[in-house]
C-alpha cells in the first residue's frame, strides 16, 4: 500500500494565528498516527510563518512513523535536519519568500550542490529524496546525485485532472517508470485531494508515498479529522486482484 504523509504546516498556521498553542502541532501529529497514517510531513521556512524550528525538534521524539521535512538546503536547514535526524528529508528548490512549492529542481543546473547535500545526508543515515517535474530527464540526473527518492511535483496533474484526466496522468506514469528505472523511490505531492487521489494512485506505478496537506487538513473541517484520513487511505488502498 502506498503510503500517507500529512504534512502539518496549515495546522501550524492556524496556531500562529493567535499566538498561543492551539491547535497542538505535536497532539495533531500523534492523532493522526493513531488513525492510521503512516507518516508526518513537516516544511519549516526560514520566517518561520507555519512550522518552526521548534516544532521540529518537539516532533522529533513524538513521531512513531516517518518523519519527513521538506526544505531548501539552506546552511541553517542541513544543520537542523543533521540534529534531529528524520527518516527522510525531501529536498525542494523553494525561493525563502515563496508561498508553496511552485516547480520541482533545475537538477543541472545544481547537481554539484544537491550532490553534496544528499552525501552529507547518506552520511547521517537519513534518506534523501528530490522534488523534481515529471520529466524523464531530471529524474535521470537526480539519481546521479545519489538520493534515495524523488518527489514528483503533481500540481499539473491536479490543475488538468477535471479537463483530462488521462492526459494529466501520463506523463506522471512514464516519469515513475523513469525513476523505477534508475533505481529510486517514488514519491509525490501539491495538490493531491479525494477528487484526484484514487486515480492517481491507480494509473501510476511503483508509488512508494503521497505527501498530502492542504486539502486534507481542509475536509477534516468538513468530515472530522478520523473520517478523513480514513477517506484518504482508501484512496490508496490496492487494487482487488482480478478474478
Amino acid at each position: 500500500m502506498t503510503n500517507l504523509s500529512v504534512n502539518i504546516n496549515k495546522v501550524a498556521t492556524l496556531r500562529n494565528s493567535r499566538g498561543e498553542n492551539m491547535p497542538d502541532v505535536v497532539r495533531f501529529a500523534i492523532e493522526c498516527e493513531k488513525l492510521g497514517v503512516n507518516g508526518i510531513t513537516v516544511h519549516p521556512r526560514p520566517d518561520e510563518r507555519h512550522i518552526r524550528r521548534s516544532d521540529v525538534i518537539q516532533l522529533r521524539p513524538a513521531v512513531k512513523t516517518e518523519f519527513n521535512i521538506e526544505g531548501y538546503p539552506s546552511a541553517e536547514f542541513i544543520k537542523l535536519v543533521l540534529t534531529v535526524k528524520p527518516e527522510q528529508v525531501t529536498l525542494v528548490p523553494d525561493a525563502p519568500d515563496a508561498l508553496t512549492s511552485s516547480a520541482g529542481w533545475d537538477v543541472g543546473a545544481n547537481m554539484e550542490m544537491l550532490t553534496e547535500t544528499v552525501e552529507k545526508f547518506r552520511d547521517a543515515g537519513i534518506r534523501t529524496s528530490i522534488f523534481v517535474d515529471p520529466d524523464p530527464e531530471a529524474i535521470k540526473l537526480a539519481a546521479k546525485t545519489g538520493a534515495d527518492r524523488v518527489e514528483l511535483y503533481t500540481k499539473p496533474y491536479a490543475d488538468a485532472y477535471a479537463s483530462d484526466r488521462e492526459a494529466a496522468v501520463a506523463t506522471f506514469v512514464e516519469a515513475s517508470r523513469a525513476a523505477h528505472g534508475c533505481g529510486l523511490g517514488v514519491n509525490a505531492g501539491h495538490d493531491l485531494s479525494l477528487a484526484n487521489l484514487a486515480f492517481f494512485h491507480e494509473r501510476v506505478p511503483y508509488l512508494n508515498e503521497v505527501s498530502i496537506g492542504h486539502a486534507l487538513i481542509s475536509d477534516a473541517l468538513y468530515l472530522g479529522l478520523p473520517a478523513t484520513i480514513a477517506a484518504y487511505r482508501e484512496c490508496l488502498r490496492p487494487a482487488a486482484p482480478a478474478e
